[in-house]
């Protein structure tokens, strides 16, 4: 007799455009994949989600995609007619809806609650992976799953094949040369360097565009459409979004928000990348190139101590002077403080930061991906 797929529901409420739901549909879709897992995705903003997933059809209240349900968590009237999954995850500070928790507490078998945090290199996020909550007033225990930099937390999303499509894509140049054509650039491998520039709004921003207009090299610079390129264009009044213009060392290209799998071959395709928020800087990291992380801001600047401590695990066995630059242009990148000074130190260590990328990279590899470490998690709970 064929053995019944486990199925599971993925909670995601979007709060940051993109981060939240690129982090859950990346997860979700890898879950069907690789693990064979049905999979339940519920949305509360199908809007944001298709700019990720261009076949997404914000009009439908239950849709399927490359192997994965997909609810828009909203259209649903009577969720006691839902049945409730074996495996339910709350992604990312949502909270699942109070009649769903009903649902999963009048259940003879309860299902196994996950509450998949946010990212953090905080020294307390190892002891808290894998902690277990009992609810205040229902029947329920939900567990705390982390990902993370360390062996003992739950690690990074991380697809099987995709480092050997990276390296297979960065050894191709005529893939290379594709990939920039349907991007309306045939001679981006002509430039001196290519950076994508995927941020936040920046006070000192006009500084770091000045840099790269009158640096000895040239520069290609990619901006996804959206706040930060309403910010270049209000510099720079003679850029549309219909082409590339120059600024005399300075190249800018305007694109149109890409699908997930081509901004992960855009950020092995360029040589600096600046990404912000929490799946972008994930997929900078297995692309091994220099980055720059804007993290999401938080009141009284708690999002610093979390930079920091990124920072810190990311740095720790490096030179002193290597690792001070680097937290030296994060810092100025982060707290809104002029540019030019650090951007000129930190372009210089290139070369020797994407060495110590791939080492990085490396570690990070070891520790296995989230979506492995969580079915793991998964199994051994049951079975206990």
């Amino acid at each position: 007799m064929q053995q019944k797929r486990p199925q599971w529901d993925i909670f995601c409420a979007v709060v940051d455009n993109f981060g939240d739901i690129g982090i859950c549909w990346r997860l979700s879709k890898q879950l069907a994949a690789e693990h064979g897992i049905v999979v339940r995705l519920w949305v509360d903003d199908l809007v944001s989600f298709q700019r990720l997933c261009p076949e997404i059809d914000p009009a439908l209240a239950v849709q399927y995609h490359d192997g994965v349900d997909i609810w828009h968590w909203h259209s649903v009237i009577d969720w006691p007619t839902i049945t409730v999954a074996s495996v339910v995850i709350e992604a990312l500070a949502c909270t699942i809806p109070e009649a769903y928790q009903q649902q999963m507490a009048a259940c003879t078998s309860k299902p196994l609650w996950l509450n998949l945090e946010y990212l953090s290199a905080e020294s307390w996020v190892d002891g808290c992976h894998g902690m277990a909550s009992p609810h205040p007033q229902l029947p329920l225990t939900k567990y705390f799953f982390f990902p993370g930099f360390t062996a003992n937390t739950g690690g990074l999303l991380r697809e099987q094949p995709l480092l050997a499509q990276l390296a297979d894509f960065a050894a191709d140049q005529t893939k290379q040369q594709q990939f920039w054509q349907q991007l309306g650039l045939p001679n981006a491998q002509d430039f001196g360097q290519r950076i994508s520039l995927f941020a936040y709004s920046h006070t000192h921003l006009a500084s770091l565009l000045h840099c790269w207009q009158h640096a000895e090299q040239t520069t290609l610079c990619v901006i996804p459409i959206g706040t930060l390129a309403e910010q270049v264009q209000a510099l720079l009044p003679e850029l549309t979004v219909k082409q590339s213009q120059r600024f005399g060392a300075l190249t800018i290209k305007i694109l149109p928000f890409l699908p997930q799998p081509d901004y992960d071959l855009l950020l092995s395709a360029c040589d600096v990348n600046f990404v912000r928020g929490e799946d972008s800087i994930i997929r900078a990291q297995w692309a091994a190139k220099p980055f720059v992380w804007q993290i999401y801001r938080q009141t009284e600047d708690a999002h610093l101590l979390k930079l920091q401590a990124f920072l810190q695990r990311y740095t720790a066995d490096w030179p002193p002077s290597l690792a001070q630059v680097v937290v030296d242009f994060h810092l100025a990148w982060n707290s809104e403080q002029p540019l030019a000074k650090s951007w000129q130190q930190f372009s210089h260590e290139f070369t020797l930061l994407a060495e110590k990328n791939l080492l990085w990279r490396n570690k990070l590899e070891s520790h296995g991906d989230l979506a492995s470490n969580l079915v793991r998690f998964v199994e051994k709970k049951i079975i206990m």
